[in-house]
């Protein structure tokens, strides 16, 4: 028999109710292991991707290159004529390739021999873009290890490297006679990329007919 006192629920009249869990606390605790579950998850298939991170889109890919003119860096010289600066428009009717590139950049130190090789290739016009550099540093550097390039232009503040959507240096475009930007490759040029997309890259722009004359 129930006592009198207690309700037909069988719970006495002057119980707590009971307190409900704290859904919430329980979210946040799982919201930073779902986080790094998805970084893990984006991390792996990064990892396991077959595409070429050197090859990274550009929306410059397929319009005309930044119309940016640099001044000439101080005191370069080859077979003893001055090296101009940089500007796009003196490239109409060539296939240029344009490498950014600075002194205190390791990659571009380790690149340098491929553009040694490419500067000498009767087929193209290698410029150089000179990255947030001293002109002091950039002088000693391609004095040492050798100057491939038919035109340089300093890019002091990064303003230019903007307008031509750098990454991070080095990095190389190749243009075709008509001053379209045709390729782009993130990261230093190795002896794989002188055979590869890049290489074909230039042959496409090389086996373009030249451009109608303005």
């Amino acid at each position: 028999m129930n006592d009198a006192a207690t309700p037909a629920g069988g719970v006495p009249p002057d119980a707590a109710p009971a307190t409900p869990r704290p859904r919430r606390r329980g979210v946040l605790v799982l919201l930073p292991l779902l986080g790094f579950s998805v970084l893990a998850v984006l991390f792996l298939l990064r990892l396991g991707s077959t595409e070429d991170p050197s090859l990274v889109p550009s929306p410059l890919v397929g319009r005309a290159a930044p119309p940016t003119v640099l001044a000439p860096l101080p005191g370069l010289d080859r077979g003893g004529a001055a090296v101009p600066g940089f500007d796009p428009a003196a490239f109409r009717g060539k296939v240029a390739v344009v490498n950014v590139w600075a002194s205190w950049c390791a990659p571009c130190r380790e690149e340098h021999p491929q553009l040694m090789t490419l500067g000498s290739d009767p087929r193209i016009v290698l410029a150089g873009i000179n990255y947030k550099d001293r002109p002091g540093n950039a002088l000693r550097f391609l004095g040492g290890f050798g100057n491939p390039f038919a035109a340089v232009g300093v890019d002091p503040d990064g303003r230019a490297g903007i307008e031509w959507g750098v990454y991070g240096v080095p990095e190389t475009y190749v243009l075709g006679r008509d001053g379209t930007v045709r390729f782009k490759y993130v990261g230093p040029l190795d002896v794989a990329a002188l055979s590869g997309p890049f290489a074909d890259a230039v042959a496409r722009a090389v086996a373009e007919p030249d451009p109608p004359s303005p």
